[in-house]
């Protein structure tokens, strides 16, 4: 008798391990395929711009316009000035030749007033060197530059970076001293990668030909796009015949001007973007580099880089009944008489878990264990096993 009492309590344990593979199999089921469904998304959690002036003097008023164009743009759609880098190597609001004291426009309607009260610079004026760049990018800085000055990223941001100034093949113009290499550019993007300072770039550069400055690049999840291909000039868009400059750069100015209809919720991609973009007429060929990045650009948003991350925390359910305004009087009413004081909960609830009132339907007891399946399911084996065993031993 013993043997078969063996074997059946053999089957049971093979029975229970059955169930349980196949619970597990269909949950791995479920997961796949909304995982298949699912449309590529970025795996950030948060987002920062490095936005580069890399002129000087009031003829390249535009180049300043640029960059704070992009950086109005970056803040309205939710990136805090914590989380951006403004790199301005002259103060055209500050200039004695600027008509409008304090002020930076970039049209001649001059409606908006791109550098206005709530403008943090991080580098202005000789700060803006190709050194200081590459120390941003790649995170190494002297311990006495302050948290506002630094790009403080890690393997889950994404970063907009964003250059605009007077360049040539493979290198663009700092303050007409000095000359920031796309070999510099591409190593100090690897420095970032091996030391898990992004999860995604998106590169823009609006300069005279501006593509060639990621023509050396070579690290992965790197996006990249510019305003002329080699070769080519970048031109300006408009003139104020007040001020007497041209006060924005063509490229520049239609990507603003598309940005203008985008939110902090829209869906646009970046090829959207991209698109509108080569059918304006800008007297260059944009380009767009794509082969280091992994997800397709129709499905990239431009929100991935242009805007933030807003983090949502989704609760579980907890049961409780709707309660009419008499019964809310009374409740209050009571819970002045007792002082305020609240019954303590059982040990073994959690502060995010209830129990159900008295009166409330069976189910709602139910939905508790609903709540935390894996243990639910622990315990129907535990259980299930005793009574095969008490059966056993029994026969």
């Amino acid at each position: 008798m013993l043997l078969p009492s063996f074997l059946h309590l053999l089957l049971c344990l093979v029975g229970l391990l059955g169930v349980a593979h196949a619970s597990n199999a269909n949950d791995k089921r479920v997961e796949d395929f909304f995982e298949r469904n699912e449309s590529p998304t970025s795996s950030h959690t948060n987002n920062w711009a490095v936005l580069v002036c890399s002129s000087r003097y009031w003829f390249n008023y535009r180049h300043m316009a640029n960059a704070l164009g992009m950086y109005r743009t970056v803040k309205r759609l939710g990136i805090p000035d914590s989380n951006i880098i403004l790199m301005l190597a002259d103060d055209a609001s500050c200039n004695q030749r600027n008509k409008f004291p304090g002020s930076v426009y970039a049209h001649p309607d001059r409606q908006l007033d791109l550098y206005g009260d709530n403008i943090e610079v991080d580098y202005r004026g000789y700060e803006v060197t190709v050194e200081n760049l590459i120390r941003v990018l790649t995170g190494r800085m002297d311990p006495s530059v302050p948290r506002s000055k630094r790009l403080l990223t890690d393997e889950r941001s994404n970063i907009f970076v964003y250059l605009t100034g007077h360049g040539g093949n493979e290198f663009l113009k700092f303050q007409d001293k000095e000359e920031i290499s796309a070999f510099d550019l591409a190593d100090a993007f690897e420095q970032m990668h091996q030391k898990k300072r992004y999860n995604e770039i998106l590169f823009m550069a609006d300069t005279c030909q501006a593509n060639t400055l990621f023509s050396q690049f070579y690290s992965p999840n790197i996006l990249a796009t510019g305003s002329s291909g080699l070769g080519e000039n970048s031109y300006s868009h408009t003139n104020d015949n007040d001020i007497g400059v041209a006060v924005i750069d063509a490229y520049t100015h239609f990507v603003l001007e598309y940005m203008e209809n985008i939110n902090k919720t829209s869906d646009n991609s970046l090829q959207d973007l991209f698109s509108t973009v080569a059918t304006k007429k800008l007297g260059s060929n944009p380009g767009v580099r794509t082969d280091l990045f992994g997800r397709p650009l129709a499905k990239t948003r431009i929100t991935d880089f242009f805007g933030n991350v807003a983090q949502v925390e989704v609760l579980p359910p907890t049961g409780h009944l709707q309660t009419s305004a008499n019964d809310e009087e009374d409740s209050y009413l009571a819970s002045s008489d007792m002082d305020n004081k609240q019954p303590s909960l059982p040990h073994n609830l959690t502060s995010e878990q209830s129990l159900p009132p008295s009166d409330a339907p069976w189910w709602s007891s139910l939905s508790l264990l609903i709540q935390d399946w894996g243990k639910t399911r622990a315990w129907v084996a535990v259980g299930s096993l005793g009574l095969c065993l008490a059966w056993t031993l029994s026969s």
